[in-house]
């Protein structure tokens, strides 16, 4: 079997040296032609269809540590897969070893320290749903099929953020495989460096094979959901909640969504596939309190519709997969933002007002609050000013829509960037733009490259946002 090589040559792997690596893993070792070769190497974004030589499915820490000893024995390429949905696809590669720790699903939850240890393939929906038994929770995402690992390693955000913080500042230690096939473990006492650069360096440093969370009291139920306008009151609502977000309490997250109306059953059916202004609402504390809070943003326009009530944490957390299935084909765009210019505001309503495809969206997350009170250098994810994310999510269906569709995001991007801040969510960067990862990381950047040097000199993680070690060490 021919596979590839790190430095991008190509190697004959010979049959008896593909069966001693399967007598040594107890997951299952798949190549291509194999039952559940092609669901392994299935991502969420569809423009990404790569065919790895080998897809070691690990189910433990001893089959990570075996996978990389065999990558690195035979210098190959190494993708790792976690939840898949990385928008850049960088789970997956060409020709290489791509490791799959998705089997890697167990989360454990002791309700008296608030505390949860997940595993590398846990998805949001399934650490929601042993957490919420508990009532509790820790700030994730907005899709309950993404993976906790990616999110995590690149900084993560959600609905609880403004209250509890980035992901990563409710981390509380990691178990990690280093190049060097080391298994070690780092928190702020442990390999605190390491700590670190994990906390939002993405998986450059080694794979981790365990997270441990803080949780915090949510739920079971809480008060959220939409309020949608029509797009001819979009600056009005735009610049209402512009300067509304900028004063509203950490308890509460209001996200702006531009797009084409989805058949929403509160909204009439002449609506459907029209231009809408949606708010998108989460309040962390007493549902009556909050109706009291989110009263103003009724006040932005004449709604035409509203689904706002209290419902199970867990579904607010599943609302969008909807708009957000698998098997699309994705490209995104984003800035961050300290604040909602009138420039950025009237780029948003031109851009909408020629959307390249029914599924395509601009959002403005808020994030701020508790994410802005850690320091820039605490750790490897330094925007601390980013009071707002905005993504361009660009989402159709065929490959012959590729050139006007990401044509369209780019130049968007372009026309927006005049009002960004400094530094980006590497989450949210697609696999064409390496040159923006230093900008990404800031003042952080360079301690990156000493961390990377130190803990993965050869550059075996290299599918991903990638940190280069510095020169004399690769």
């Amino acid at each position: 079997m021919k596979a590839q090589l790190i430095d991008g040559g190509m190697i004959d792997l010979k049959q008896e040296t593909i069966d001693a690596l399967r007598k040594r893993l107890t997951g299952p070792l798949l190549l291509p032609g194999d039952i559940g070769y092609d669901e392994a190497r299935r991502i969420w974004n569809a423009m990404i269809d790569r065919r790895p030589a080998l897809i070691s499915r690990c189910e433990s820490a001893d089959d990570v540590v075996q996978a990389i000893a065999f990558a690195r024995e035979h210098s190959l390429l190494v993708s790792v897969r976690g939840g898949g949905h990385n928008i850049a696809g960088n789970a997956v590669c060409d020709d290489g070893l791509m490791i799959d720790l998705s089997p890697m699903r167990g989360v454990q939850v002791d309700p008296t320290a608030r505390r949860a240890t997940v595993g590398p393939g846990c998805t949001l929906a399934g650490f929601d749903a042993v957490a919420q038994a508990h009532g509790l929770a820790t700030p994730l995402g907005i899709n309950s099929t993404t993976g906790v690992a990616g999110l995590t390693l690149g900084g993560g955000f959600g609905w609880l953020s403004r209250k509890y913080g980035m992901t990563i500042d409710n981390l509380l230690a990691v178990d990690v495989v280093l190049a060097d096939g080391r298994r070690v473990r780092a928190s702020e006492t442990e390999n605190p460096d390491l700590f670190w650069g994990v906390r939002g360096g993405g998986g450059n440093f080694g794979i981790v094979t365990s997270f441990e969370f803080l949780l915090h009291p949510v739920g079971p139920e809480v008060l959220c959901g939409l309020i949608v306008f029509p797009f001819d009151q979009a600056k009005a609502v735009l610049t209402r909640f512009a300067r509304f977000t900028e004063t509203m309490p950490d308890e509460l997250a209001v996200w702006m969504i531009t797009r084409k109306a989805p058949p929403l059953p509160f909204l009439p059916a002449e609506v459907h596939g029209t231009e809408i202004v949606a708010l998108a609402l989460f309040y962390t504390g007493d549902p009556a309190e909050g109706e009291k809070l989110i009263e103003p943003l009724r006040g932005f326009g004449t709604a035409l519709g509203e689904h706002v009530g209290v419902q199970p944490y867990t579904a607010w957390q599943q609302a969008f997969d909807p708009l957000l299935a698998p098997g699309a084909r994705n490209y995104w765009k984003s800035h961050n933002l300290t604040r909602l210019s009138d420039g950025l505001i009237d780029a948003i309503i031109e851009y909408t007002g020629t959307l390249p495809s029914p599924q395509t969206e601009i959002f403005v997350g808020t994030i701020g609050g508790q994410t802005a009170r850690v320091t820039p250098e605490a750790m490897a994810y330094s925007s601390r000013d980013a009071r707002y994310v905005m993504n361009v999510h660009c989402r159709w269906e065929l490959a012959g829509d590729d050139e006007r569709c990401i044509a369209w995001a780019r130049a968007f991007f372009a026309k927006s960037k005049p009002f960004a801040s400094s530094g980006a969510y590497v989450n949210f960067l697609t696999r064409d733009e390496t040159d923006r990862v230093a900008f990404a990381y800031g003042a952080t950047y360079d301690r990156l490259v000493e961390l990377k040097s130190k803990y993965d000199p050869s550059n075996l993680f290299r599918m991903n946002q990638n940190i280069k070690p510095a020169p004399d060490q690769r």
